[in-house]
């Protein structure tokens, strides 16, 4: 099956959503764009509950559909779509271990944040969560998500865990990421792969989100071959490509760096 003119993106609407899946969405687009496929993104307030495991973003094709990057990028290389089949075993099983690191560090920060400060919560995670329901319902929502992310920060033993320590987790994350990194365009030299795209997903929407205070943003701005990387992903697959085919759309990432 082609997927030239069948694949979307669904997320939820631009003013609900939050930092994590923002992230998580920018990441399966970028990955999509660089095996060469046009994207169409969908946003919708319900669309985490359309989705088959809960979570977004989820892609539809034709009358199938698949959520989150991993099982995403299954589906494409199934199709004859794959950014890593030039890699060997042992490059192969490094990728996959830092792909387990930013989700383990950087995705499950971005969540605490939103979720597990008071301020974050209250300023920013609730109201924007809730913001296409209507009382009572939209309290429901917000705080049974809340209870939600709370309960699997206890599970993995970060609900103990400060904010200055979650920044610091942070900032270990990016220095590994920095280091193998080193002075290459990408991950593994000259060409991108799955880990690009979810590496440049979350660090680009962390500086590009306004949050109630700068410190994530700036713990990954002390690393100056992350931004070099993220501003040459954006410049590749974003602005260029959207120059050359006349698509852009602010649905297909927000913000842009300086």
């Amino acid at each position: 099956m082609s997927l030239a003119a069948e694949a979307f993106v669904s997320q939820i609407a631009e003013d609900q959503i939050l930092l994590s899946d923002s992230a998580s969405s920018l990441a399966v687009q970028t990955f999509l764009r660089m095996c060469g496929l046009p994207v169409q993104v969908s946003c919708c307030a319900n669309a985490e509950y359309m989705s088959p495991s809960g979570k977004v973003p989820f892609i539809h094709v034709g009358n199938q559909v698949v959520s989150e990057l991993g099982p995403i990028v299954q589906f494409i290389k199934a199709k004859g779509h794959s950014l890593s089949d030039g890699l060997d075993d042992v490059q192969r099983a490094e990728m996959k271990a830092y792909m387990e690191l930013v989700n383990n560090m950087l995705l499950t920060a971005e969540l605490y944040i939103q979720w597990c400060d008071d301020y974050t919560a209250t300023e920013i995670s609730r109201p924007r969560y809730s913001s296409p329901y209507s009382w009572p319902l939209n309290h429901i929502l917000a705080y049974q998500k809340q209870w939600e992310v709370q309960r699997k920060m206890n599970a993995i033993g970060w609900s103990g865990k400060s904010l200055e320590q979650v920044y610091e987790d942070v900032s270990q994350c990016c220095q590994a990421l920095s280091q193998r990194l080193g002075t290459q365009p990408y991950f593994f030299n000259k060409q991108p792969t799955e880990l690009d795209a979810l590496v440049f997903g979350h660090l680009f929407t962390i500086l590009t989100t306004q949050l109630t205070n700068d410190e994530l943003a700036e713990k990954v701005k002390s690393y100056t071959n992350l931004l070099s990387f993220c501003h040459r992903i954006e410049h590749t697959y974003f602005k260029e490509h959207d120059r050359e085919s006349q698509s852009g759309s602010p649905h297909h990432y927000k913000g842009s760096l300086p």
